[in-house]
């Protein structure tokens, strides 16, 4: 009797970068329903209820490895958020082993074919060759970004001063030019850690064999062409997206943001949230309070309470056990109790995205939100923090022409008066509609890719040549 095709799945630490990799494998059974993926899970501590239920409504060929938690106080303190991700990971390597080598001597009705892991989970890549298996990441963000980071060693070899400071854009194969400041953030120091690290990345993910990246072909052709010359040397590049969340975590369950949405006028209220991990300081979340206050438009905010130093402080649990809500203006909430709710911490966003009250998204640009924002049909205000979220902004403003950027002044604040005129600005004006029906467009184009578009072919492509290869018995 022939092995059903096995597949393991490896995400890097982080909600952001979990549920993504849950999703892809969804996606890959749901196509292939004969395949069996199994998902090595590593963490730094409990995993959140919501990471919780999404484990509980997997289907029975998606089984999961949960590695032991890896200790924060083991790890050096102060480092960036790649950093210590980067690190939590290596510490995660021997336990990632173990698991890899279990599932390969399994002597069941299933073979291990092929290892996908996301860049955080580069290092096991090692153990593909060990253990005779395909190589492959999973690159849960844009195609802009995935061409940023292959074509980071070359860029690397013709500048000489920190990217900021280049006089001219950067011209990313296939990509919008960027400023300096608007590139890959992480990059952004050159003399750090986890610029190196980022080298080591590109230079790996160039030996591969094959790359599948969170995106789809009407969103972000371009880029995709350039991935896909094989001139550059790339390995091949799959579009599978738009992957995202299904909003099966909140079916079922009360939601008092929802029902207060059932009370508002179509399109009328702008969502504002900040994603997983996203926080603001005090004073930003000043600012934004006001300036949604002077826009006089309805609105649905998920606070967080504030980080006056990083704004990724919530991503690796990092959070008070206070409520948020005593970080707003003395009287806001009283206020603004007729024009807007204000939430703590989270809400089921997909939900709230496909509600018809909701007609715009004031969002950090993180790229689950982002594809949210596209499969629902939300044109956004764009505010981005850290990552590569600039350049996912960039992407949305001035290449797809969906969303709006405001101003930040010379301290890195977002002032209420900007607030309050981006929101106008999307909410009611002329070029807000004009971004909504672009949006439109892209949200159906979407819909088609996982039908019968580029994410079906895609997945295809790759099954295929495992069959194949599987068929022929091949060594990998």
């Amino acid at each position: 009797m022939e092995k059903a095709m096995h597949i393991a799945v490896i995400p890097g630490i982080g909600f952001s970068h979990l549920v993504p990799m849950l999703q892809f494998s969804r996606r890959l059974i749901e196509l292939h329903p004969d395949f069996h993926v199994t998902c090595i899970v590593p963490s730094i501590g409990s995993l959140p209820d919501v990471s919780k239920f999404i484990f509980q409504t997997l289907p029975p060929n998606i089984n999961t490895i949960f590695l032991p938690p890896v200790n924060l106080s083991d790890l050096p303190q102060g480092g960036s958020l790649a950093v210590q991700i980067h690190l939590a990971m290596s510490h995660s390597m021997p336990s990632i082993h173990e698991a890899l080598k279990s599932l390969a001597s399994d002597e069941t009705e299933t073979t291990l074919k092929a290892i996908i892991v996301d860049a955080f989970a580069s290092e096991a890549l090692d153990f593909a060759q060990e253990f005779n298996i395909l190589s492959y990441f999973y690159f849960p963000t844009a195609a802009t970004t995935l061409s940023a980071l292959l074509y980071l060693p070359k860029l690397d070899e013709e500048t000489s001063c920190e990217y900021r400071d280049l006089p001219h854009p950067i011209k990313v194969p296939g990509c919008v030019p960027l400023h300096g400041r608007d590139f890959y953030g992480p990059a952004q120091d050159r003399t750090s850690q986890v610029y190196k690290l980022l080298l080591q990345h590109a230079k790996r993910m160039r030996c591969i064999d094959g790359i599948f990246v969170n995106t789809f072909l009407e969103m972000e052709k371009s880029p995709l062409t350039a991935l896909q010359d094989k001139d550059r040397g790339y390995p091949p590049v799959y579009p599978v997206g738009p992957i995202v969340q299904t909003g099966d975590d909140a079916k079922g369950l009360d939601f008092e943001c929802l029902e207060w949405l059932e009370k508002q006028k179509v399109g009328s209220v702008l969502y504002v949230s900040f994603g997983s991990g996203g926080t603001l300081s005090q004073e930003q979340i000043n600012e934004l309070a006001y300036g949604l206050e002077l826009s006089n438009h309805k609105f649905l905010w998920v606070v967080r309470a504030p980080n006056n130093t990083t704004p990724y402080a919530a991503y690796l649990g990092v959070q008070n056990d206070v409520d948020p809500l005593q970080f707003l203006p003395c009287g806001f909430l009283e206020r603004t109790k007729e024009q807007g709710m204000v939430i703590p911490s989270w809400a089921p966003q997909v939900e709230v995205l496909g509600h018809s009250s909701v007609g715009g998204f004031l969002t950090h640009c993180g790229w689950n939100s982002t594809l949210e924002s596209v499969i629902k049909g939300v044109p956004v205000i764009t505010w981005p923090l850290f990552a590569e979220q600039r350049m996912n902004a960039v992407l949305l403003c001035e290449c797809l022409k969906v969303g709006v950027r405001p101003k930040v002044n010379e301290k890195g604040l977002v002032e209420r008066e900007e607030i309050a005129h981006v929101v106008k600005h999307l909410m009611e004006g002329k070029e807000g509609r004009e971004m909504r029906k672009r949006m439109k467009e892209l949200e159906e184009a979407a819909t088609n890719s996982l039908k019968d578009g580029s994410s079906t072919n895609a997945f295809a492509e790759v099954a295929f040549k495992w069959e194949d290869l599987a068929g022929e018995n091949k060594s990998f």
